[in-house]
């Protein structure tokens, strides 16, 4: 059995709280800005020392509310300064946090609401309220006592609110949490089955941050350092980066609207940002795409070649005077308008939540974007392991942060140990008993290895994998990772569990098809074009590049173009993009079936 440590290499608190973090700026750096909201009249810094009051204010209108020590207080927002404004004074008022997507139904709110007892709920505006109104109605909900509304001022009410509520009283409140205390409750959203709720303690955020930090002080410590936030609050993986900025005074802006993302990196500029994999593989394909609409694909996809190429020369430590010359040219005609589309000041950005694979890892490094790679899921709040500005190796997911140790069970299972590994699933025994063994190993579910020098390598999940009729055991996600990876395809789900041979069903990228079948002479509909053979050829191409990855009896034989998507709204996709792969095979059972008829 492999295993790996990493030795810790900072001092981690026994005492104090994530409060402590918005006191020490207020009082070290008052007219430091740490945020930068986003206003009708352009960006605003917001400085330690007013966040620091603005949080104080809220807190005690919390108080002032009834919401006691441990109460736990919901959060149903799109990623806004609001969100953090609301976080910290949830935990200054001894409170527990619960985020809840904002594109949760009222059936999952309902159930998040009734499981965690929450007391109160801040939601965002009048469709979150709707639906919060609705779940009230359906279920049974009897500790839920108040409901806020930031498009309705929340801040401002409960600011009055709380303004009899004294400094100590405050103080006391904010005080009482030690590192072992619950402060938050992160539900999972889950591939399969309900919710369950994560028990994330305040020393879980404090050891994982106090390492992290140290780790990437690349990105953080360095001066005029900023980051963009645009994923869902709610998910761990933006939770981290949002309570490592204010840790480390690193200015954060907030974007809801992915709409507007490009705009808003372009006016705020960050230094760096995080992403799921599937941004970066919609940055690339459409930049492919658009490049071959102007007549400028082979131009782009020689640039991406020699990009790659680059990249993993810079792992032999030399690279060719001939490759660089290329390399240079290049970087003028098109890395530079990449590099310009994520803000012009962006050096690093962390990926995580899924395998963001070799030939992008190496792509993005190669036009001067150092993506560095983790991994963690949200009972480990977040990172377990990560890829280092000094100490990288493209295609992996690092090593494991100090203080972290990584097993690989008999079976290929990656089992991890640390103070970042939560306290269990709340009321929910016999969940914890079987993910946390009684030695303290979290059982993640994930297949992968364990080289030499301790850089772990996801290769798929344990429950996804698929034995086929001959017996043989193929991980999907190698196979979905690559062919998502061509510009027309959306997902993919690879089949075959008990068939002869591998199959997969694939779904069109609604922003690259249209310019695809302008260039084409074809349809601008999807559902037209299923059987069409440029189409086909176009997939088979991809499928033919996801096959080069695996043995003859893994390859994809066969695949099936599906005329709809799969979508977090439909309810195929998780919130952080995941494919919801239970959900998927029961509604395609027919498609499925038809692959193996005859």
């Amino acid at each position: 059995m492999r295993e790996f440590s990493t030795p810790l290499s900072i001092a981690v608190p026994t005492t104090g709280n994530l409060t402590d973090d918005v006191v020490d700026n207020a009082r070290e750096a008052g007219s430091t800005a740490v945020f930068s909201r986003r206003t009708p009249d352009g960006w605003v810094d917001v400085t330690a020392a007013e966040f620091h009051d603005q949080v104080r204010a809220v807190a005690k209108g919390l108080i002032a509310a009834g919401v006691a020590t441990g109460d736990r207080v919901a959060l149903l927002s799109k990623t806004r300064y609001e969100w953090t404004l609301f976080d910290y004074a949830i935990w200054f008022a001894g409170a527990v946090t619960v985020p809840i997507y904002e594109t949760s139904s009222a059936e999952q709110i309902g159930w998040i609401l009734q499981d965690s007892d929450a007391r109160a709920v801040v939601a965002e505006g009048a469709d979150h309220l709707a639906r919060v109104r609705e779940a009230r109605e359906s279920g049974d909900l009897a500790e839920l006592q108040h409901v806020w509304s930031i498009q309705d001022n929340a801040v401002d009410v409960l600011g009055r609110l709380g303004s009899d509520i004294s400094d100590a009283v405050l103080e006391e409140r904010r005080t009482t949490a030690t590192p072992l205390d619950l402060a938050t409750l992160i539900y999972t959203s889950g591939t399969t089955g309900k919710p369950k709720g994560c028990m994330l303690t305040h020393g879980n955020f404090m050891f994982e941050l106090g390492v992290a930090v140290d780790e990437l002080s690349e990105l953080f410590d360095t001066e005029g350092a900023s980051t963009l936030l645009f994923l869902p609050l709610a998910h761990v993986f933006a939770r981290i980066i949002q309570v490592g900025a204010v840790k480390s005074r690193t200015k954060m802006g907030h974007s809801a609207d992915i709409k507007n993302l490009v705009a808003d990196l372009g006016e705020f500029r960050p230094t760096f940002i995080l992403a799921v994999p599937r941004v970066f593989e919609k940055v690339f394909n459409t930049a492919s795409q658009r490049a071959t609409a102007d007549g400028r694909g082979t131009i782009f996809d020689r640039a991406a070649d020699v990009a790659i190429a680059w990249s993993r020369a810079l792992d032999g430590k030399r690279v060719p005077v001939r490759l660089r010359a290329q390399h240079a040219l290049f970087d003028r005609l098109v890395y530079g308008k990449l590099r310009q589309a994520l803000g012009g000041s962006c050096a690093y950005a962390i990926s995580g939540g899924a395998p963001l694979g070799e030939r992008l890892g190496h792509f993005y490094r190669g036009i001067g974007l150092k993506v560095l790679e983790g991994y963690g899921l949200t009972e480990t709040t977040a990172a377990l392991t990560v890829n280092l500005p000094d100490a990288q190796k493209v295609g992996t997911v690092g090593r494991p942060l100090p203080g972290t140790s990584v097993r690989v069970g008999d079976d290929g299972e990656l089992l991890f140990r640390g103070g970042q590994v939560f306290a269990g699933y709340w009321a929910n025994e016999a969940a914890t008993s079987e993910a946390l063994d009684r030695d303290g190993w979290f059982h993640t579910g994930d297949v992968g290895e364990v080289d030499d020098e301790g850089f772990v390598r996801i290769t798929g999940r344990k429950k996804e994998i698929i034995v086929t009729a001959g017996g043989k055991n193929v991980a999907p996600a190698v196979l979905e990772d690559r062919l998502r990876a061509h510009a027309l395809v959306d997902q993919c789900l690879v089949v075959g569990d008990g068939q002869p041979f591998i199959g997969a069903l694939v779904t069109i990228d609604r922003d690259t098809f249209p310019a695809w079948a302008e260039q084409h002479g074809k349809s601008s509909h999807v559902a037209d074009l299923l059987e069409d053979p440029d189409l086909v050829a176009a997939v088979q191409g991809a499928v033919d590049d996801a096959n080069k990855a695996v043995s003859k009896a893994e390859a994809i034989r066969k695949f099936t173009i599906l005329p709809g998507e799969w979508t977090e709204e439909g309810g195929q996709l998780t919130p952080s993009l995941k494919l919801k792969r239970n959900v998927v095979v029961r509604e395609a059972r027919g498609e499925i079936e038809a692959l193996y008829l005859g």
